[in-house]
């Protein structure tokens, strides 16, 4: 990645920018959400009413003495300690704000330790997998097996774009479908991936997840796809360590959705079981490195992970937290050429990511211009209402 990069990066200190929203708005209502999902003890709600008060007010603070990665995060940030939240860089507050929010809640075996290892964010992605909107998804995939390959393929392809809006993907095809999954994306090299991925090829792809749920069973049925058609040999699915942001996948997450794709009955099923035996026989590897849970640029990434990625033929990064650390959280020019901003990955590389931040790279002038004519106010950068494919061969 180039040493002097020509754009500010992202703070929270800009009244009425999405990141202000998310410091002031966002991470206030998800201490109260976590608080109601589980019966916490005296000592867990009195350390989240310190950090509501924390974060509305008062300056980062260090994490305790005997925090297990306190070192760590010295170093990947101590000088923004004693400053105001709205003041450090936005990536680096919202990250740490998790790593906050799963302290008070003794995830990390603070306190008397009872609540060590639970999931505070773990009721919220169960409940999206038994919702009336997965059944619906999941009853969609007996549809592909009538289309041809190409369809099923977009249509996969595309589920796991829009994540949560999978069914757009999924029905992209049909007579009828839900419009604009293809008509919504800014940018789409979605023809370089299935170059990269030739039918025995014996290609190795490493997915970097994103949220767990709805998105994580699209990307599990993207994979067995790309497993069963010869696309790819093998997958490496990299997690992470520990909850963060909310709904980001954990290896529990991964058990949880080949169960659900099991429940799901026809051709979900039938996934799901092959899902399962090639996690079995080690064609899908779970990965979960330490620094998928840090606030820096994979530029920074370690050589260990590097040497991970390496290895591999491509690499796909999932979402909007992947792809801020990916191109670097700062306010690029939307037409910064994607490829500019990762010349460093060690592999080819391709993003999956629906636009809900203002982080955008690789799009053309002309998309640029009608976007910005259509929403003045740029929202068209954070609604979620768009996604790009970017690939960088």
């Amino acid at each position: 990645m180039p040493d002097t990069p020509q754009a500010p990066v992202i703070h929270g200190n800009e009244p009425g920018s999405f990141a202000r929203s998310v410091l002031a708005e966002r991470h206030p209502a998800l201490i109260e959400k976590v608080r109601a999902a589980f019966p916490y003890g005296p000592a867990q709600h009195r350390a989240l009413d310190a950090l509501l008060r924390n974060t509305a007010d008062g300056v980062i603070e260090p994490l305790g003495e005997g925090a297990q990665d306190r070192e760590r995060w010295d170093a990947w940030g101590s000088e923004w300690f004693g400053s105001s939240w709205f003041d450090a860089p936005f990536l680096w507050a919202e990250s740490y704000f998790y790593r906050q929010l799963l302290g008070a809640v003794g995830y990390f075996g603070e306190g008397d330790g009872v609540w060590r290892g639970v999931d505070p964010f773990q009721p919220f992605k169960r409940a999206e997998l038994g919702s009336p909107e997965t059944d619906a998804e999941l009853g969609a995939v007996d549809w592909l097996a009538s289309v041809s390959l190409a369809e099923q393929e977009r249509g996969l392809l595309l589920g796991s774009l829009w994540g949560n809006r999978a069914d757009l993907g999924f029905r992209v095809t049909a007579d009828g479908a839900e419009p604009g999954a293809d008509t919504q994306l800014v940018a789409d090299d979605s023809e370089a991936l299935w170059a990269a991925l030739p039918r025995g090829g014996g290609a190795w792809v490493s997915l970097v997840a994103d949220n767990a749920g709805r998105e994580l069973l699209a990307d599990l049925l993207l994979v067995d796809h790309l497993l069963a058609h010869g696309r790819v040999a093998r997958v490496t699915v990299q997690l992470k360590p520990h909850p963060y942001y909310v709904s980001d996948a954990m290896t529990a997450d991964v058990v949880d959705c080949v169960r659900r794709l099991h429940r799901a009955g026809g051709a979900a099923a039938e996934a799901g079981g092959r899902v399962w035996a090639a996690l079995g026989d080690g064609r899908i590897t779970l990965r979960a490195h330490s620094f998928s849970c840090s606030p820096l640029p994979y530029a920074e990434m370690p050589d260990d992970l590097r040497a991970e990625f390496a290895a591999t033929t491509l690499t796909v990064l999932k979402g909007d937290l992947n792809y801020r650390r990916l191109v670097g959280d700062r306010m690029w020019e939307p037409t910064t050429p994607f490829a500019e901003r990762t010349t460093y990955w060690p592999t080819p590389v391709v993003a999956l990511r629906t636009l809900k931040c203002d982080v955008i790279t690789g799009i053309e002038a002309a998309t640029r211009d009608a976007l910005d004519a259509a929403e003045p106010d740029q929202k068209w950068r954070v609604s979620g209402a768009h996604a790009l494919v970017q690939a960088r061969m």
